[in-house]
C-alpha cells in the first residue's frame, strides 16, 4: 500500500489484467505459465492453478511445429513482436495473437476470431461461387452463341447449295461459307465416275489462296491410300488428324505435293465422307493452321452435320436433275413443234413456274382437220409438277383425238372431251380452249378467215389487228374440264383479218397473286399493242419479257397465230411450211 493507503500501481496493473476480458498469459525463459488470467484460462478450457508453472509444450503438444511455436520461438529469439491467426485443433478454434517480449518473459494476448473466420470464409466462398457462377454462365453464353452460329451456318449452307442446280457452284458456296467459322482452309472433292476432282476450295487469307490452288491442283492424283480423302472415302467415316506430323505427311503424299503443302502450314486436319441415301459423292477436308491450332469438338460435331446436310443437297440436285431430263424428253414428246400451215404461221411458247422441271400443266396443241381447218388448243391443268404434266399428256391426247375424228365444232368437241374425262376416270380439274380457224366459200373468196372457238373456264384469246388495235374476243365461257358437266357448251365466231395475230394463252401470263384479273388483263393488251409489228417470234419473246421480267408464278403457254394473206405466197419471215402428209391446208 502506499502511504495514502491507495494500492502501488504494479497491483493496480495486475487487477486489471486479471480482470479484464481479453486472454492473457506470460510464459518464462523455460515456457512455463508464469501467469495467465481467468480468461486466458478459459479460453483454453483450463483452469488458472492447473497451468501456472507448467510448461506450455507438455500441456498443449499439439501446438508444436504450429505458426503458434514458431511464432513464440521467433519473438523470443528477436524481440520482434508478432501479430498472427492461427488456427488450434484441439480447441477446433481460430485465434489472433499478439505476442512480444518483455523483461518478464514472453507475453501472449489471444482472441477468438473463429466466428468471424467462418464469416469471412463464407463471404469468400460466396464471392467464388458467384465468380463461378458468373464464369459457367459467360461460358454457356458464348457455348450458346457459339452454337447459334454454327446452326445459323448449317441453314445457310442448306440454303445456298440448294438454290443452285450446278454442282460445282453449289460445293465452292459449301467452301466459302465453312471457312472460316469451322477451318483456315477447305476443299471439297467431288467423285464422279469413280474420277475424283477438288472442286470447292477456299482459305481465309486471301494470300495464300493460289498456293492452296496449287496444292489442290495435285492433291487428288498424288494422295496415298492412307491420306484422310482416300481413306473417308474407303471407309465412310470420318478422318480426323488433330496434330498433323511431318512423319504423316510424308506417308500421305508425293514430295512434290509435299512442297506445295509446305507454304500452307497445316496443324490438323479433319475429312468427312459426302454420303446420302448409300450414294457417296466425294469428300469435305478441313484444315487449320497453327495460329488456330485443332478443333474443337463443337467444330467436329457442326462439320459432321454439315457434310451430311451437304451430302443430302447433292443427292436432292442429282435426283432433280435426273428429273429434268425425264421432264425434257416429256416436253419434246407433248409440247411438239406446230403445224405451219400455207398462210398461216404459228409460234409458240412454254415457261414453267417451277426452274427444278422444264414442264408442268400447261399446254398448248395445234393440228390440221382431215379437211384441212387448223385447230389451236390451249389448257391448264391444276399443278406444275410432273404428275400435273402426266395428267396434262392424257388430257392433250384426249382432246386431240376427239378433235381430229370428226369436223366437230368446238364447243361438240368440248362436250365430247367432259363425257370421256368421266368415262375414263381421268382424275383432272383444268380449263381450256379449243379453237378451229375455217373458211367457208365466201369468206374463200373475200380472203377471209373466221375463229370458231369454245372455252372451258379458260381465259378468252385477243386478236392483234393489223392496225396495231388489240381487241378482246368474246363468248361464254363454259365450266372447267374435270367437274362432270353434261350441260351446253356454245361456240364464239369471229373474223380474222388478214395481216391480224391471234393470241392464246394460259392465265399465268397475266394473272398475279399481288393484283386482279382485269388489272393483270389491261397490262397483258397494253404490251400486245407496243409489240405491234414485230414479227411474230419476236412478239412472243416481247411478251414473256416484259410480263415474265420477275419469274413466271405459274406456268404459262402461248400459242400466237398470224393470218397471211390467203391471196399471196407464204413470206419468208414466217419460215418454211410444215404439214402432216397427205393433208390440205385451208390457211
Amino acid at each position: 500500500m502506499t502511504p495514502d493507503g491507495a494500492a502501488p500501481p504494479a497491483d493496480l496493473l495486475v487487477q486489471a489484467v486479471q480482470g479484464m476480458a481479453r486472454p492473457l498469459f506470460v510464459l518464462d525463459g523455460e515456457w512455463r505459465f508464469s501467469y495467465i488470467n481467468p480468461a486466458g484460462a478459459a479460453v483454453l478450457g483450463r483452469t488458472v492453478d492447473g497451468l501456472l508453472g507448467r510448461g506450455i509444450w507438455a500441456e498443449f503438444p499439439e501446438a508444436v511445429g504450429t505458426p503458434f511455436s514458431e511464432h513464440y520461438e521467433a519473438v523470443a529469439a528477436t524481440g520482434e513482436p508478432a501479430v498472427f491467426e492461427a488456427w488450434f485443433e484441439p480447441l477446433q478454434t481460430w485465434f489472433q495473437v499478439h505476442a512480444f517480449r518483455t523483461g518478464a518473459g514472453l507475453v501472449v494476448t489471444y482472441d477468438d476470431v473463429t466466428e468471424r473466420r467462418r464469416v469471412e470464409q463464407a463471404r469468400t466462398e460466396a464471392v467464388a461461387a458467384r465468380e463461378e457462377a458468373a464464369e459457367r454462365a459467360a461460358a454457356a453464353a458464348g457455348a450458346a452463341e457459339l452454337a447459334g452460329r454454327h446452326l445459323m451456318l448449317l441453314g445457310d449452307i442448306s440454303q445456298a447449295m440448294t438454290s443452285t442446280l450446278d454442282p460445282d457452284e453449289a460445293v465452292q458456296r459449301f467452301a466459302q461459307l465453312v471457312v472460316p467459322q469451322l477451318a483456315d482452309w477447305c476443299l471439297v472433292s467431288v467423285v464422279e465416275h469413280g474420277r475424283r476432282r477438288d472442286v470447292g476450295r477456299a482459305h481465309r487469307d486471301p494470300e495464300m489462296v493460289a498456293a492452296m490452288h496449287r496444292y489442290a491442283d495435285l492433291r487428288a492424283t498424288t494422295n496415298q491410300s492412307t491420306a484422310p480423302v482416300p481413306t473417308a472415302l474407303r471407309e465412310g467415316r470420318p478422318v480426323v488428324i488433330q496434330s498433323l506430323t511431318a512423319e504423316q505427311v510424308e506417308a500421305m503424299t508425293t514430295p512434290e505435293a509435299r512442297a506445295a503443302l509446305e507454304p500452307l502450314r497445316p496443324t490438323a486436319v479433319a475429312t468427312f465422307p459426302l454420303l446420302a441415301r448409300g450414294e457417296l459423292f466425294g469428300a469435305i477436308t478441313l484444315v487449320t493452321g497453327p495460329d488456330r491450332g485443332p478443333f474443337t469438338d463443337a467444330e467436329l460435331r457442326t462439320a459432321d452435320i454439315a457434310s451430311r446436310r451437304a451430302a443430302l443437297a447433292m443427292d436432292n440436285a442429282r435426283l432433280v436433275s435426273a428429273q429434268s431430263r425425264v421432264a425434257e424428253r416429256l416436253q419434246r414428246s407433248l409440247l411438239s413443234a406446230p403445224v405451219q400451215p400455207d398462210n398461216l404461221e404459228l409460234a409458240v411458247r412454254y415457261r414453267p413456274a417451277t426452274q427444278d422441271v422444264s414442264i408442268g400443266g400447261d399446254w398448248y396443241d395445234a393440228f390440221l382437220q382431215p379437211d384441212g381447218s387448223t385447230v389451236l388448243v390451249i389448257g391448264d391443268v391444276m399443278g406444275h409438277d410432273l404428275e400435273a404434266a402426266a395428267v396434262m399428256g392424257q388430257l392433250k391426247t384426249l382432246v386431240r383425238a376427239i378433235a381430229y375424228d370428226r369436223q366437230d365444232a368446238p364447243a361438240d368437241v368440248m362436250r365430247r372431251v367432259d363425257l370421256a374425262v368421266v368415262g375414263l376416270d381421268v382424275a383432272t380439274l383444268a380449263t381450256a380452249l379449243v379453237a378451229r380457224i375455217e373458211q367457208d366459200d365466201d369468206d374463200r373468196v373475200a380472203g377471209l378467215r373466221r375463229l370458231r372457238w369454245a372455252s372451258a373456264g379458260h381465259p378468252m384469246p385477243m386478236l392483234l389487228q393489223a392496225d396495231g388495235k388489240v381487241v378482246d374476243l368474246e363468248s361464254p365461257v363454259g365450266p372447267p374440264l374435270g367437274i362432270g358437266w353434261s350441260g351446253f357448251r356454245s361456240d364464239g365466231v369471229a373474223v380474222i383479218p388478214p395481216d391480224s395475230t391471234l393470241l392464246l394463252f394460259t392465265d399465268g401470263l397475266f394473272e398475279r397473286r399481288t393484283g386482279d384479273l382485269d388489272t393483270g388483263r389491261e397490262a397483258l393488251r397494253a404490251v400486245v399493242a407496243d409489240l405491234a409489228g414485230e414479227s411474230l417470234e419476236e412478239l412472243c419473246d416481247g411478251l414473256l419479257a416484259a410480263l415474265l421480267a420477275d419469274g413466271a408464278e405459274d406456268d404459262v403457254a402461248v400459242l400466237a397465230v398470224r393470218a397471211h394473206p390467203v391471196d399471196a405466197p407464204r413470206p419468208l419471215a414466217a419460215g418454211p411450211r410444215s404439214l402432216p402428209p397427205a393433208l390440205p391446208s385451208l390457211g
